[in-house]
């Protein structure tokens, strides 16, 4: 084994402290400034360069107002993080939902209340991303149109 080298665990804690981080609105400077550390430690633990022990991580989860198990829990399935697989990396969704450009775009999202509207922006965000998605929502407009034209 490479000491070097992050294991997939502090990795993955690391990346559930950016994403609540940024979910709160903190810098790495305020969090740290919190924890009575510098932010280059902050960006450390981020990365899963350094590890996390288990007092501080106590201290991160008070801070960002979780419980310290948020940052072992992969999200979607529960079962999964007791049988093991939460040391695998972070999914596409949450490396998305992490970055500055997820949180916006989800907080954007979840201040529209139509159902409707949702499903549309869907459809356009697929058909500009040229998805698979695409096609199934040019099945149903033609097909409405037909209908209805």
């Amino acid at each position: 084994m490479n000491t070097k080298a992050p294991s997939q665990i502090d990795v993955f804690v690391g990346s559930r402290v950016r994403m609540r981080r940024l979910m709160a609105g903190l810098s790495q400077e305020k969090l740290a400034d919190g924890l009575g550390i510098t932010f280059q430690q902050v960006q450390k633990y981020e990365k899963g360069t350094n590890r996390i022990g288990a007092s501080r991580l106590q201290a991160i989860a008070d801070i960002l107002g979780v419980h310290p198990s948020f940052f072992f829990q992969e999200g979607e399935d529960p079962a999964s993080a007791r049988s093991g697989e939460a040391t695998r990396e972070p999914s596409e969704i949450s490396s998305f939902v992490s970055s500055k450009e997820g949180i916006a775009l989800n907080r954007a999202f979840l201040k529209i209340t139509d159902p409707v509207l949702r499903k549309k922006i869907i459809s356009l965000v697929a058909a500009v991303a040229q998805t698979p998605e695409t096609e199934t929502t040019r099945t149903a407009t033609s097909h409405n149109q037909e209908l209805h034209g």
